[in-house]
């Protein structure tokens, strides 16, 4: 049996924005330092803890904007126009807390982005967008 504990699936229905952090190549080299691979998905998992599902992926494909974090709309988020939202260059305790808040009050198509996102917001190039990416 795992250690991990199991987190119990949202009510039928209610599907929970999904934050994905990316831990690939590019972690942990000079251009993108950082010693604890681990830390943030961690820590965002603990503060969004039944309000969005958080997961790690190995490569976002945009490893000059490391930390790359995408924000994906909940159900809910999506019928009201929101969109995924992919974050670059997430690497202080500020701009985690603006995901954190932002995700709480509903996340992409529910609430409005923080000053703080509004600067890391990107849109991946054509040729990211078009490679096939292993979720």
């Amino acid at each position: 049996m795992s250690r991990r504990t199991r987190r119990a699936a949202p009510a039928p229905g209610v599907a929970r924005p999904i934050v994905t952090v990316c831990r690939g190549c590019c972690r942990g080299t000079p251009e993108a330092p950082g010693p604890d691979r681990t830390a943030r998905p961690r820590a965002l998992r603990r503060a969004l803890d039944g309000t969005a599902t958080v997961r790690v992926t190995d490569c976002l494909g945009a490893c000059e904007r490391a930390d790359v974090v995408v924000v994906q709309p909940s159900a809910e988020g999506r019928g009201s126009g929101g969109r995924p939202v992919r974050l670059g260059l997430v690497d202080d305790p500020d701009t985690t807390a603006g995901i954190v808040t932002w995700v709480r009050d509903g996340g992409p198509g529910l609430a409005e982005r923080p000053g703080i996102l509004d600067l890391r917001a990107f849109r991946p190039s054509r040729r990211v967008r078009a490679e096939p990416h292993e979720e």
